[in-house]
C-alpha cells in the first residue's frame, strides 16, 4: 500500500487561505506546475529558495508513492521590464543588445547557469521543462479562443484581455483577495496613447516595435505574447485544463497568477488549479532579494566566499539546509551568522548519522522509535513543515549521543530502521547530499589553501617578484587548478 494512503497530507491553499487535505484529481497521480525563471541573468539565492521549496514538495509527494508530473517552465521571451503597463524593453533582448550577442545566446547562457546552480543544490529536475518560445503556436491559438469567447479585444495589432468583461461572468482577483472596484478606484487615468480600454487589462499579444528583436507572425501583427500567457498554455497542455497544484513565489500571486486564472477560465470555463502554493521571500539587509534593486547575492558568491556579506565560503549543502530550517511560507533573512549556525547544525547532524554503524547495539531499545518516526511524517504532512522535521532529527541526534555514552540502548534491528528513516528524511525528502561532513570540511580547507596561495602570489607581484608569481600560477595549473585574473581580483577553478 502506498504511503499516501496512510498519511493525511494537508497544505495551505492560497486560494482559500486555509490548510486543506490534499485530494488529487486522479488517485495516485499529481500534476504540479511551478513558474520557472526568466533567463536574462544569473539566478540569485532568492530565486533558488523558491525552487528548493518546491523541490521539497516534489520529493515528498514522490516519497509518499504518488506518480508526479512536475512541469516548470523557462521564460525565454516576451517578459517586458514593466509588465504592469506593457511597456519597456524585453529583458532578454536588452541583455543581448548590451552584450552584443543574439537573444538565444543570452537564453542559453543563463539557462545553463540555472541548471548548474540547482544541480549543486541537489534539486531534482522537473518531469517537463517547456519554454515560452517553444509554444508560440499554442499561445496564438488560446488567444483566438479567448477572443471568440468575448473576453479579449484587438487594438492596433495588439490583443488585450478584457478584465471588466471577464469580471461580469467570473471573479477577477479571487486569489489575491482584490476587488475589481478597488483596483479601478486606485488606478491612475489611462494615458491618451494607450490602446487598453481599462488600466486593469493586460496584454495577450503585443505588436512589436521596429527595434524589438524577438518577434513572431500572428493574425494580428508581428509581435510577441504577453508574459502571463505562457504559463496558462504550458500548464494546461501538459497537465490538463484542471490540475492539482500550482506553485511559485509569493510575488507572483498578483498579477501573474491572477491573470493565469482569468485566462484559463476564459478559455475553458473551468478553474484551472485546485491548490495554489506560494513560497515566501528571502531577505538581505532586511529587504527582499531582487535583481531590479540590486539587493541580491548569487549562489556562486556564497560557495566561493567572494562577497561583501559573508565571512567565509559555504557549501551548497549548508545553504540548502539553512533554507529548509525555515518554513517555505515564512520570510527568511540571509546573514553570515545564520549560515554559520546552519553549518554547525548540519555537521552535527551528519556526524550523528555517519556514526550509526559504529554504535553498540543491545537486546532492547529504550526510546520510542515508532513515535519519533511518525512525528517526522506528521510534520511533513502539515504543510511540508521542514523546520519541525529538522528539529525532530536533532532530537534523535541526542538519542544517538546517549547511545554512544551508554545511557540509552538500541537493538540492531531498530538501529537499521533508525538509519533508514534518517536517510529517507535527510536525503530523499529534504534533499541534502549524502556526503559526510569531513568531505565538506576538506573542501573548505582546499579553498582556504588556494586563497592563501593567491594572496602570496598577489604579494609577489606587488613586490615585482614575477618569477615566484608565475611559479605559483604554473604549479597550481599542473595540479588542475586554474587561476583567472580579472578586474575584481583573482579567482580559481578546478579543471
Amino acid at each position: 500500500m502506498a504511503l499516501y494512503q496512510e498519511q493525511g497530507l494537508k497544505f495551505y491553499n492560497s486560494m482559500s487561505g486555509e490548510k486543506e487535505i490534499f485530494t488529487p484529481i486522479n488517485e495516485g497521480n499529481v500534476g504540479m506546475y511551478v513558474c520557472g525563471p526568466t533567463v536574462y541573468s544569473n539566478v540569485h539565492l532568492g530565486n533558488c529558495r523558491t525552487f528548493i521549496s518546491f523541490d521539497l514538495v516534489f520529493r515528498y509527494l514522490k516519497h509518499l508513492g504518488y506518480k508526479v508530473r512536475y512541469v516548470r517552465n523557462i521564460t525565454d521571451a516576451g517578459h517586458l521590464e514593466n509588465e504592469a503597463d506593457s511597456t519597456g524593453e524585453d529583458r532578454i533582448a536588452k541583455k543581448a543588445r548590451l552584450e552584443q550577442i543574439e537573444p538565444m545566446e543570452v537564453v542559453q547562457k543563463y539557462t545553463v547557469d540555472f541548471h548548474n546552480i540547482l544541480q549543486k543544490f541537489n534539486n531534482l529536475p522537473p518531469s517537463i521543462e517547456p519554454t515560452a518560445t517553444g509554444h508560440i503556436v499554442e499561445q496564438i491559438e488560446i488567444i483566438k479562443t479567448i477572443l471568440e469567447k468575448g473576453y479579449a479585444y484587438e487594438a492596433n495589432g495588439s490583443v488585450y484581455f478584457d478584465v471588466i468583461k471577464f469580471n461580469e461572468d467570473h471573479q477577477y482577483g479571487k486569489l489575491s483577495g482584490r476587488a475589481i472596484e478597488d483596483m479601478i478606484a486606485n488606478t491612475r487615468e489611462l494615458a491618451a496613447q494607450s490602446d487598453k480600454r481599462s488600466p486593469q487589462d493586460f496584454a495577450l499579444w503585443k505588436k512589436a516595435e521596429p527595434q524589438h528583436i524577438m518577434r513572431w507572425p500572428s493574425p494580428w501583427s508581428d509581435g510577441f505574447p504577453g508574459w502571463h500567457l505562457e504559463c496558462t498554455v504550458m500548464s494546461t497542455k501538459y497537465l490538463g485544463e484542471e490540475f492539482d497544484i500550482h506553485g511559485g513565489g509569493m510575488d507572483l500571486k498578483f498579477p501573474h497568477h491572477e491573470c493565469e486564472i482569468a485566462q484559463g477560465e476564459a478559455a475553458s470555463g473551468k478553474s484551472p488549479v485546485n491548490y495554489w502554493l506560494h513560497a515566501n521571500m528571502l531577505t538581505l539587509n532586511g529587504k527582499k532579494m531582487a535583481k531590479s534593486t540590486g539587493n541580491f547575492i548569487l549562489p556562486e558568491q556564497i560557495f566561493s566566499g567572494k562577497n561583501d556579506v559573508l565571512k567565509k565560503a559555504f557549501s551548497p549543502n549548508v545553504v540548502r539546509f539553512f533554507i529548509l530550517q525555515a518554513h517555505y511560507r515564512s520570510i527568511l533573512d540571509f546573514s553570515s551568522d545564520a549560515l554559520m549556525g546552519s553549518e554547525k547544525g548540519f555537521n552535527r547532524l551528519m556526524d550523528a548519522y555517519n556514526s550509526l554503524d559504529e554504535i553498540q547495539t543491545s537486546n532492547k531499545t529504550d526510546f520510542d522509535l515508532s513515535s519519533w518516526k511518525q512525528s517526522c511524517y506528521d510534520a511533513m504532512n502539515d504543510d511540508f513543515n521542514s523546520p519541525i522535521v529538522i528539529a525532530k532529527l536533532f532530537d534523535v541526534v541526542k538519542v544517538i549521543n546517549n547511545i554512544k555514552e551508554g545511557s540509552v540502548s538500541i537493538t540492531s534491528e531498530d538501529r537499521e530502521e533508525l538509519k533508514g528513516t534518517m536517510k529517507a528524511f535527510m536525503f530523499d525528502i529534504l534533499g541534502l547530499s549524502e556526503m559526510n561532513s569531513e568531505a565538506e570540511t576538506d573542501g573548505d580547507k582546499l579553498s582556504g589553501t588556494i586563497e592563501l596561495l593567491i594572496q602570496l602570489r598577489a604579494e609577489a607581484r606587488a613586490n615585482k617578484n614575477f618569477a615566484l608569481s608565475d611559479q605559483i600560477r604554473d604549479q597550481l595549473m599542473e595540479m588542475g587548478i586554474q587561476l583567472k585574473d580579472g578586474k575584481e581580483g583573482t579567482t580559481f577553478s578546478l579543471n
